[in-house]
């Protein structure tokens, strides 16, 4: 029998992505959560001195992976949620690779001290980056008529969308007003039994 354990600080963060697919997969796991002051503790355990960090346990023998979306490609390929073909694959990583994009940018925006130039950055994020990002993704999912980014149906890149679009949350609705498929993906995937069950009980945090 496989086990799993993530290891992250007690917040979505970069791990919510993993914690997703655990979810949508229907896989147990052992969410290990820790504070900033544990840290220390738990940093020399990681392969890359990084959290979140996963340990895949079987047959008495540990493998270890570390960054989020390594680790998302590694679980997706083991719960069927990477895409069916190679084609499909490389398709579900390029959109996850844009959602990536944007969460980089939210997240400089949030640890931006100037706050001049927090609001230029904030400004072009919001006007720019996510509309062309989500029109993009609208064209998408309304042409390959699975109401999903790949053609095949559900897949993590889908779910890494919809973790990045919780974050947006009382701007949110404003930018899904204007793609309608987009908005349809969001809600069947938070309606998806298994990780609406997630969400309603994950730990309430800030970040």
């Amino acid at each position: 029998m496989v086990q799993y354990k993530l290891y992250y600080f007690n917040a979505r963060g970069r791990a919510e992505l993993i914690r997703f697919i655990f979810a949508a997969a229907g896989q147990e796991y052992e969410d290990v959560r820790f504070e900033r002051e544990q840290w220390p503790e738990y940093k020399p355990k990681s392969p890359l001195g990084q959290a979140p960090y996963l340990d895949v346990v079987e047959n008495g023998q540990t493998f270890q992976l570390a960054q989020s979306l390594t680790i998302a490609r590694y679980l997706a390929r083991k719960f069927n949620l990477a895409g069916k073909s190679a084609e499909e694959q490389s398709e579900a990583e390029m959109y996850a690779d844009q959602v990536l994009d944007l969460l980089n940018e939210l997240v400089k925006i949030h640890f931006e001290k100037d706050e001049t130039r927090k609001a230029e950055v904030a400004n072009k994020f919001y006007t720019e980056s996510i509309p062309n990002t989500l029109k993009v993704f609208e064209s998408k999912i309304a042409k390959n008529g699975s109401g999903y980014l790949v053609a095949s149906g559900l897949t993590w890149a889908d779910l890494f969308l919809v973790d990045f679009l919780g974050w947006l949350r009382e701007k949110k609705d404003s930018f899904l007003s204007n793609v309608p498929a987009v908005k349809a993906l969001d809600q069947k995937v938070l309606n998806h039994p298994k990780l609406s069950e997630w969400i309603a009980k994950r730990p309430k945090t800030e970040l």
